[in-house]
């Protein structure tokens, strides 16, 4: 299936590109969440007739993105958890916790947004974790994990 994309996506292209990606991926994920039409003759007319303004407001995304990259970077986030006597947590922290932490202290991030390499964390501790705000955009946050 051949789609033309609406914004930038990781690893597929850039705005206004068509690309050529498996049905059930366009299908279910990419035009459904209106991140790419099919491209057909008037779909790219009309893209074409819209494209300032998807760039444009692609632009402001971004901006955005990299405003809140500002504040985040270097931002330690604590979060608390019960422990036992040797640092390992009863349960773990997920990008949920840390998201509501986040919240917390002002911040708007979506769980899905942050970027837990090695799984959920299951000890007391500092982690380096990088919360991706943008697909060009990447804040790198430091989670301290406390024993309660």
């Amino acid at each position: 299936m051949q789609v033309i994309l609406l914004e930038k996506v990781a690893h597929l292209g850039n705005l206004g590109d068509v690309v050529r990606v498996k049905d059930g991926y366009g299908r279910n994920f990419l035009i459904p969440k209106r991140i790419a039409r099919r491209a057909t003759a008037e779909a790219i007319a009309e893209f074409e007739a819209k494209r300032a303004d998807l760039e444009k407001a692609a632009a402001e995304r971004l901006s955005a993105a990299q405003a809140q990259s500002e504040k985040l970077s270097g931002l330690r986030v604590p979060v608390s958890q019960k422990a036992g006597v040797d640092g390992r947590l009863f349960g773990s922290v997920t990008n949920h916790d840390i998201s509501e932490a986040l919240g917390k202290q002002g911040f708007t991030v979506d769980k899905s947004q942050i970027r837990m390499p090695h799984g959920p964390l299951k000890a007391v501790g500092e982690y380096p974790l990088a919360v991706s705000l943008h697909t060009d955009v990447i804040a790198e946050v430091v989670v301290v994990v406390a024993g309660e």
